[in-house]
């Protein structure tokens, strides 16, 4: 492949990255699997992507505190909402950075979510208690929050 060629290509693929960054956020690892699962040279993506990051075009750090808010705004809890920028490749540390900037309540999200979804009735048992339990750990609350709520 010639440089003019070589050069063409790359340019391309910066392109398809910035689309990508144009359209949200993106967490690095997100922005590498999807431009190489598009077909791009694996060495050029990471370089790319690099690059976009040391130019702050990229920011895991920004892509967690969007995420994280958005979620929380669905009212999802914190167990899952961590659980998804891990599985996103967030750091650790930028997550709990992402938290702290949040500020939610919690136990106000899930108790709007719970009122929303189930009403104001109670349980008619314990089966139907554990059910709306259950209902709301997949949302990703603690259990400290889903015994306030259903108790």
């Amino acid at each position: 492949m010639d440089d003019g060629r070589k050069k063409a290509g790359r340019a391309d693929l910066r392109d398809a990255a910035l689309r990508l960054l144009a359209r949200r956020e993106h967490s690095l690892f997100e922005l590498e699997r999807k431009l190489k699962r598009k077909g791009w040279n694996k060495a050029a993506v990471s370089a790319v992507v690099q690059e976009l990051a040391d130019a702050g075009l990229q920011s895991d750090e920004r892509f967690a505190e969007s995420f994280a808010r958005s979620r929380a705004e669905k009212a999802y809890g914190p167990v899952r909402i961590r659980a998804e920028l891990g599985e996103r490749g967030v750091d650790r540390a930028l997550i709990e950075r992402a938290f702290a900037e949040l500020q939610v309540d919690w136990l106000a999200q899930a108790a709007k979510w719970y009122g929303r979804r189930f009403g104001d009735d109670r349980p008619q048992d314990a089966k139907e208690k554990s059910r709306r339990q259950q209902a709301l750990a997949r949302r990703g609350f603690d259990a400290a929050v889903i015994r306030e709520i259903t108790d």
